[in-house]
Parts: C-alpha cells; sequence; structure tokens
C-alpha cells in the first residue's frame, strides 16, 4: 500500500461511493482507497490525516459542497488530483469547478470506461510529478516562487500571447536573479524550475490539442547553469510551441462567430476581453465587435454579462452554493463588485432573490 497512488472517496449518498468502489480498476492502476468523507467538511480533515494522492467529490453535499472543496484543494493542496462525480443537475457548475483544477467530471450514473480514464489520467499526472521530483528533488520554496509565474504564463498562452509569455518569462529570470530568490537557489534548483515549466507547457498543449510527441528539445549540460540559459531555454520551448499553435488557429483563416459565442460561453468564467477574443481568431477588435453586434444584436460586453448573470441566477436556486462561490464561478473575484452587477441586472440583490425564491 506504501507505493500505491491513495484515493478519498467524499460523496454524501453512500451507493455512489459504493459504485465508485465497484467499478474502479484499483489494483490494475496501482490505486487503493483510503478513506470516505460524507461532505467537504470531513473530507478536509481526512486529507490532513491520510494525505491523499487523489480526491473524487461530488459537487451537491450538505455543508461544505464540492465546490468550496475544489476552491480549497486549489489553494492548499494543489499537488491533490480531483475528479468530479455530478448529477445531470449539476453539470453546468460542476463544469465550470474545472477552474479550479479538477482531472476531469463525470456525470451520475457513473460510466466505468469514463471513471477509469479519469483515473488513469490522475495516475499519470501523479507519476509524472512523483517522477520529477525522485530525480531532481523538490524543494518546496521554489515551487512557490514559481506559482504567480505560471497562472500568469497559463493566461498568456492559451490567449496566444507572445509578447505576454516573453515577458513573464524575463520578469522570471529578474526573480531568479534577485537577492531574496538566489536565497532559495543556492543548491542549484534550476534544473527544477525548467522541468515544473515544461510540465505546465506540456499541461497548456493538452487543453490546446497540441501533440506531446513535438514537445522535445534538446540541451546542453550547462544549460541550466544559470537563470540566463534556464529562461533561454524556456523561451525557446514556449515560443515554439505558441507558434505551432497559432498556424493552427490561422489555417481556419475565416471568422467564425458561433465559434467565438461557443468559446465565450465556455469560458465566461474566465477574464475574457474583446482585445484576446480579437487576437484568439485573428481579427481586429473592430471588425469582431461589429460582426458580432450584427449577428447577434448585441455586443460582446452585453452577451457575456448576460450569460454570467443568467448563470448566477440558476445557482441561486441551489442554497448549497455560498453566494461567494456562484460570484467566483460567474467570473467576478470580487464579491462586491458581483452584487452591484447582480443588482444593476435584476434590480434585486442576490441575497434578496435566495430568500424570495424560497418563499
Amino acid at each position: 500500500m506504501n507505493n500505491r497512488i491513495k484515493v478519498l472517496l467524499v460523496d454524501d449518498e453512500a451507493w455512489t461511493r459504493d459504485i465508485v468502489k465497484t467499478f474502479g480498476d484499483w489494483d490494475s492502476l496501482n490505486m487503493v482507497i483510503i478513506g470516505e468523507a460524507d461532505d467537504g467538511m470531513e473530507a478536509l480533515k481526512l486529507i490532513e490525516e491520510l494525505e491523499p494522492q487523489v480526491v473524487i467529490t461530488d459537487m451537491r453535499m450538505p455543508g461544505v459542497d464540492g465546490v468550496r472543496l475544489l476552491e480549497v484543494l486549489n489553494k492548499r493542496f494543489p499537488d491533490i488530483k480531483s475528479v468530479v462525480v455530478s448529477g445531470y443537475d449539476d453539470f453546468q457548475y460542476a463544469k465550470h469547478a474545472v477552474r479550479f483544477q479538477a482531472v476531469d467530471y463525470l456525470l451520475k450514473p457513473v460510466d466505468p470506461a469514463e471513471l477509469n480514464a479519469a483515473l488513469l489520467k490522475c495516475k499519470e499526472q501523479v507519476e509524472a510529478a512523483q517522477m520529477s521530483l525522485n530525480v531532481l528533488g523538490l524543494d518546496v520554496d521554489v515551487s512557490y516562487l514559481l506559482s504567480p509565474f505560471k497562472t500568469r504564463l497559463r493566461s498568456y498562452y492559451n490567449e496566444l500571447n507572445h509578447e505576454g509569455v516573453e515577458t513573464v518569462l524575463n520578469q522570471l529570470r529578474a526573480e531568479l536573479d534577485s537577492k531574496a530568490a538566489k536565497a532559495v537557489m543556492k543548491s542549484s534548483k534550476l534544473e527544477q524550475v525548467a522541468q515544473e515549466l515544461l510540465l505546465l507547457l506540456k499541461e497548456l498543449m493538452d487543453v490546446n490539442s497540441q501533440s506531446a510527441d513535438s514537445l522535445k528539445f534538446s540541451y546542453e549540460s550547462s544549460t541550466f547553469a544559470s537563470s540566463g540559459g534556464t529562461t533561454a531555454f524556456l523561451r525557446v520551448c514556449y515560443g515554439h510551441m505558441l507558434d505551432q499553435l497559432i498556424k493552427m488557429r490561422k489555417f481556419k483563416n475565416k471568422l467564425n462567430l458561433e465559434e467565438v459565442r461557443k468559446f465565450m460561453d465556455t469560458h465566461y468564467a474566465e477574464p475574457i476581453t474583446l482585445e484576446q477574443l480579437a487576437r484568439s481568431f485573428y481579427v481586429s477588435k473592430e471588425y469582431l465587435s461589429k460582426s458580432f453586434k450584427q449577428e447577434y444584436r448585441q455586443n460582446i460586453t452585453d452577451y457575456l454579462l448576460n450569460l454570467r448573470m443568467v448563470k448566477a441566477k440558476e445557482w441561486l436556486l441551489d442554497e448549497s452554493i455560498p453566494i461567494k462561490a456562484i460570484a467566483e464561478m460567474a467570473g467576478y473575484e470580487d464579491v462586491t463588485y458581483f452584487y452591484r452587477v447582480f443588482k444593476k441586472h435584476f434590480g434585486i440583490a442576490p441575497g434578496e432573490m435566495r430568500k424570495n425564491s424560497e418563499v
């Protein structure tokens, strides 16, 4: 059991946990279930105690629900892989809980093939991380230092923003050369910097349907002897794969407004801007804005706002979802701002709407 990947099941329905236990190919995947929890609060206690590497969680549970549990996992236990199991009615907000880095989401009733495919993804990611740490030696200070740079790289890469990626890597070099970072890097952990950011690049390629086979770059033993050599290597890797992605997108070469609309329908919880959309679909802001309004009789900003408000209104009907979580799932990090926008849109505050729906 010591070498097996540890899994925690979280669901207030015992029969769902039993189905997952029955359908999972635990032995062949080298996994073992080390605990079960009825809600998110109990799950967090067991996570502290049992240190699982994978958490399979329902979304609708009493007390601390799946949305909140995933949020805490993402912030406090980023190395834990999570899989969402959701009922049909939960599908929309379960899907957007993936923004808290869930590996996959499954609909109830659980399909055995889909369950084991999700578990295999978790196994591969856990083993890849273990291999990296075994080879390089884990330095949590290095990982902590990289965290904000990873967030920005993820955003710029998905926006096809070459200049943004370059800027982040240049800022990383400056940070690695700073006095504070030199204290962290004194034991030569630049290889870990490269490895962690290459793992991020592979993740970004997967999200954008790029082949991982093309992620092969040669380097010399001296490449990681300095921050300059390390970041130069990463610039080549990110630049090459970003060029490849841009060519993939440009190949379509004609603006498809339905694709633009579907992109917003899928990514509305993210900080989408007109500039980002125009860059991603290779047209000017003016042309995109004019074409979208002609086709859908409203501008992009209004379409996005209405989409977020409709989703937020739906989620308010479920009392188990905290309003703060609803704001975040609708794309608003600032809850106060969400309250203002919601009230302006519907003429009533979120809390009042929820209270009135109970009558």
